[in-house]
């Protein structure tokens, strides 16, 4: 195997990173729905 070979998982912080934009993301989602709801409401 080479070092260059990418290994079969992304490393540990790599995977929380990617856990937090997804949270990030969805809560996101959450707040554009709920700001749109609250504009369309006035």
């Amino acid at each position: 195997m080479l070092w260059s070979d990418p290994d079969d998982e992304p490393p540990e912080d790599l995977r929380e990173a990617q856990d937090m934009l997804r949270r990030l993301g969805l809560f996101m989602a959450v707040a554009m729905i709920l700001a749109m709801l609250v504009i369309g409401l006035r």
